[in-house]
């Protein structure tokens, strides 16, 4: 951990995975490329691996392919938090964020390439994903030609959600209450919880 705080539930990962899926993929030998994944998860909710699908000429499906060793961080909700939000003389200005991080073994899952294109395309646009992509008609096979899916097993897991939960409660509900970015305010609120009155 960083410098914040381990999130509270399963549920807090997935979500900040769902709402923004665009994840920075790295190999072991730092080959890298953002990619947008989707979180495989358990009986308990916690995430056991992640799909994603890249161009074959990407750097990253050889690196893979030879060490299947990478990293997976996403960057949720995140955002500068300015001394004018706080009534608090002598408060200093910080940075709240969500960072994801999941030590991963990759797999090239070629088998799986529409499967993992379809969900994608379900996740960002709804119950017709699939019918997108059958509407391509013919060039829809050499479109799925250039890309190859992968899975992302999850081997270790080190995140850091720095919501304002050092603050005190009075700061705390000040900048949950002004924070122009509502959406980190409103994670603030599910999840920072201070640890001092």
């Amino acid at each position: 951990m960083l410098g914040g705080f381990e999130p509270g539930d399963a549920g807090e990962v997935t979500d900040i995975i769902r709402r923004a899926p665009l994840a920075w993929v790295v190999s072991a030998g730092l080959r890298s490329s953002p990619l947008p994944l989707l979180a495989e998860t358990g009986p308990d909710g916690s995430v056991i691996a992640l799909l994603g699908h890249c161009g074959r000429r990407n750097p990253l499906v050889a690196a893979f392919a030879a060490d299947p060793r990478g990293l997976v961080v996403f960057m949720g909700p995140q955002g500068y938090v300015g001394a004018s939000l706080v009534s608090k003389q002598d408060w200093a200005p910080s940075w709240n964020y969500t960072a994801l991080r999941f030590s991963v073994a990759v797999t090239l899952v070629p088998d799986e390439t529409l499967s993992a294109v379809a969900k994608l395309m379900h996740a960002m646009e709804g119950a017709g994903g699939r019918a997108m992509i059958d509407r391509l008609g013919p060039r829809r096979d050499a479109l799925l030609g250039r890309i190859v899916a992968f899975r992302a097993t999850v081997v270790a897991t080190d995140h850091d959600l720095k919501l304002g939960q050092d603050e005190s409660t009075e700061v705390f509900d000040e900048i949950v209450a002004r924070h122009p970015d509502r959406e980190l305010a409103a994670w603030m609120a599910r999840v920072g919880r201070p640890i001092r009155s």
